[in-house]
């Protein structure tokens, strides 16, 4: 999926999730959420996942870290009326595998 940062923003987005806190890393591994690359074209990011079902984002967003960290993050992103980054899925459309 995409999501949108603020104005001047990449360089602390990148500075916090350098030091991702442990109890977040803990969660995602729990609802599922195996891996995650993060890709930027400025303001846009990029979020790949690979997860265990569908609903393991739903997870993290609703757990109480998540909301923790989504606080954190607000000065820095466009968030959604929920709460939660206004993001965008991407459906996929192309997979090559050799």
């Amino acid at each position: 999926f995409t999501m949108r940062l603020k104005p001047g923003s990449l360089a602390e987005y990148k500075r916090r999730h350098a030091a991702l806190w442990p109890e977040l890393a803990a969660k995602l591994r729990e609802c599922g959420v195996y891996k995650i690359a993060t890709f930027e074209s400025e303001p846009t990011l990029f979020l790949y996942s690979e997860i265990e079902d569908e609903g393991a984002w739903d997870r993290v967003w609703e757990s109480e870290i998540h909301r923790e960290w989504a606080k954190l993050m607000e000065p820095l992103m466009e968030i959604g009326p929920d709460g939660k980054p206004a993001a965008t899925i991407m459906p996929q459309v192309f997979n090559f595998e050799a």
